[in-house]
């Protein structure tokens, strides 16, 4: 099954569909098919990916509660030359799945790793979400005790980057509400509910409309989330107060240091600050 010669077998990172069986590559399909052991987070749910698919490969199962005495077995199986493809219920392993110890313990045996692209919810529901994806930050799931989550929300309030987060149907409304309250009710958000699947749904609004919208609809409470938070924009500075302090720069320092310094002090963009300063000198 190898794809190049190698020490000992490859351990192979393989993303499964998120919803829709449909998305998986022709070449995720060829290595599970290929293997010598599937690693899945959960057997019975994988087994109807393979069934779908007639692949007949024995599968282990490879989750959080196993994963410490599994690893250094699995990776055993790899050094004696068989390959082994790591998967999880739904998406791309590792991201909010078991996987790191065995990924780290494999390469340290001088065994080859390598991934199968395909499909992420994170990744997913941030190209549709409407919100900024230039820069972004994924924090998985929340802790589930209210103390925990609202302190991990409240180091996260001023974060400038779009915000991704994974939550469960059964503390959807509770986060949604700690959100609201910590970051404020009117910043802009959405939801990605059942991604791929028949009722997929992208809802975008103020947190506190969506709030409202999921109390309103307790459909819309079933199923797997992710929430989509903007990032803190930072306000910008009153226009006396940019003013006054590149005044106050420019009369005591060259234009561009002035510019670059009235930038720093005030927060304001460097090329706005540029632009006024032009304006004042009437250039």
């Amino acid at each position: 099954m190898a794809e190049q010669p190698g020490k000992g077998g490859i351990l192979y990172i393989v993303a499964t569909p998120i919803g829709n069986m449909e998305d998986i590559s022709a070449r995720a399909l060829r290595v599970l098919a290929g293997v010598d052991v599937i690693a899945a987070e959960d057997t019975r749910v994988s087994r109807k990916l393979a069934d779908r698919y007639h692949i007949q490969t024995p599968m282990i199962a490879y989750h959080d509660h196993n994963e410490q005495r599994k690893a250094p077995q699995l990776v055993d199986k790899l050094v004696h030359d068989e390959d082994i493809a790591l998967i999880s219920d739904a998406g791309t392993p590792l991201i909010s799945d078991a996987g790191y110890r065995l990924v780290r313990l494999a390469q340290q045996r001088g065994i080859r790793v390598t991934a199968v692209p395909g499909p992420c919810a994170a990744i997913t529901a941030l190209s549709m979400a409407g919100l900024p994806t230039d820069r972004f930050v994924f924090e998985g799931f929340l802790p589930a005790k209210a103390a925990s989550r609202r302190r991990r929300l409240a180091d996260l309030k001023d974060e400038s980057r779009t915000l991704v987060f994974y939550e469960s149907v059964h503390r959807i409304l509770a986060t949604l509400r700690d959100m609201a309250a910590i970051f404020d009710g009117q910043r802009e958000a959405a939801i990605a509910r059942e991604i791929t699947k028949q009722f997929e749904t992208v809802k975008r609004d103020s947190l506190a409309g969506l709030l409202a919208w999921l109390q309103d609809h307790p459909r819309q409470q079933r199923g797997e989330f992710v929430i989509l938070v903007h990032g803190r924009t930072q306000a910008a500075p009153a226009a006396e107060e940019l003013e006054r302090v590149l005044s106050l720069l420019q009369a005591a320092l060259p234009l561009k240091q002035a510019v670059e310094l009235t930038a720093q002090i005030t927060g304001a963009a460097r090329n706005e600050v540029y632009r006024l300063a032009l304006e004042d000198s009437g250039d």
